[in-house]
């Protein structure tokens, strides 16, 4: 593999070796077009979207529950 690294170096040109090992992201990416209509937001659908803003209000409300707690604002 590496046999002769040294003259495949010197024969390529930065140019190609750019060209060549340029990301498919980068190479396929459509500038011109607009944001897609999907109803996706970081590649969630809406329902995990939900689950997931709701999964976040109970985890605030338990720990915000808990802090009260320890501090002795809330008592059983």
């Amino acid at each position: 593999m590496f046999d002769d690294l040294r003259n495949d170096a010197a024969s390529k040109s930065f140019g190609e070796e750019e060209a060549e090992y340029k990301p498919a992201a980068v190479r396929d990416y459509d500038y011109g077009r607009t944001t897609s209509s999907s109803g996706r937001f970081l590649g969630m659908t809406s329902m995990q979207r939900f689950v997931l803003a709701f999964m976040l209000l109970l985890t605030v409300c338990v720990l915000g529950s808990l802090v009260l707690f320890v501090m002795g604002k809330f008592v059983l």
